[in-house]
């Protein structure tokens, strides 16, 4: 038989009971206020910490709205898909020419941000890097804005760190490795091509001027990770290099000569017609026809991107290999 469940009518909860309910009460509000702030984040979006220039930061995940103003970032993000809604007025190599395009907001330059313009998109992360790192200060008021320079004395492993940072960021990290996969398979390649083929020398020319780099600088990635061994050790490592003259040129006597046209890189009239001299005519690398012009644009503009960083490594590759 089912049983019965009786209450004397008219019965009310003792004052015990009451206070037991009204206890119960405040205690599941409570619970409810702390747990809003909590909700809120969660519906703001998540956040995920990487390496950055200036250290450990934390950012957004899967950012919806990004600004980029370094050349490099814009390269790797471009390989893994992310859609970019800002970038700067700037010289772009011809695969990243889609930046230059109407449809991307134009924020500032490479070197100065319009702060407008960067509000006006209302960004969720703002990337600068480079030559855009002195605005990281300024954009930082407008939103979350990391800083994603490459350390130069140490070149191929901080831009793979940011590389690798950037996938954390945008849930790319299947793609980023297998990319570095590819790119480290071809360096160890490119460094038994450039074991024992003699010492080079890189060197930019920009109008009616040259400037060479060796280990260290912003182009010793030839030496340090390429293996290429240097024809001057001694170099300053300066941004912009050291000044050299053809005399320079002909008393060091590199065995390979790698030409950056930074003029051709930045839209100019091209001044590779400037090497025809004499002096540089008479070195082993002219001789040898061991004269390599490099891209101008992923050396000189994008060389830390990903994109870059494995057509640089292809070029030369195929320059050692012809010159066999």
């Amino acid at each position: 038989m089912t049983p019965i469940v009786r209450r004397a009518a008219g019965r009310r909860p003792s004052s015990l009971m009451r206070k037991a309910f009204r206890s119960l009460a405040a205690a599941g509000l409570a619970g409810l206020l702390a747990s809003a702030p909590a909700l809120a984040q969660e519906d703001a979006g998540a956040t995920v910490s990487v390496e950055t220039a200036t250290g450990e930061r934390s950012v957004p995940h899967a950012p919806k709205t990004v600004v980029a103003f370094d050349l490099a970032t814009l390269d790797t993000l471009d390989a893994l898909g992310v859609d970019v809604a800002g970038a700067p007025t700037a010289p772009y190599p011809g695969y990243l020419s889609k930046y230059a395009e109407d449809d991307v907001t134009k924020v500032g330059s490479l070197f100065e941000a319009d702060l407008e313009a960067v509000a006006a998109l209302r960004p969720d992360l703002i990337i600068t890097g480079g030559r855009s790192s002195s605005q990281t200060k300024a954009l930082s008021q407008v939103a979350t804005t990391i800083d994603m320079s490459v350390d130069q004395t140490d070149f191929l492993v901080s831009a793979l760190v940011r590389a690798r940072a950037l996938g954390r960021i945008f849930d790319r990290q299947d793609e980023v490795e297998a990319r570095i996969a590819r790119l480290e398979s071809t360096i160890a390649t490119l460094k038994t091509e450039t074991e024992g083929r003699g010492k080079g020398l890189i060197v930019l020319t920009t109008g009616n001027r040259m400037s060479a780099f060796g280990p260290g600088s912003r182009f010793g990635i030839l030496h340090g990770a390429f293996g290429v061994a240097p024809a001057d050790s001694n170099l300053d490592v300066a941004n912009h290099g050291e000044a050299i003259s053809f005399e320079y040129i002909a008393k060091t006597d590199p065995d390979w000569l790698f030409v950056i046209d930074r003029d051709a890189a930045i839209g100019r009239s091209a001044a590779a017609s400037m090497l025809k001299n004499e002096l540089v005519e008479n070195t082993k690398a002219w001789k040898s026809g061991q004269v390599v012009y490099l891209d101008p644009a992923t050396w000189y503009l994008s060389s830390a991107g990903l994109t870059a960083l494995q057509r640089n490594v292809d070029q030369l590759s195929e320059a050692f290999a012809k010159a066999e």
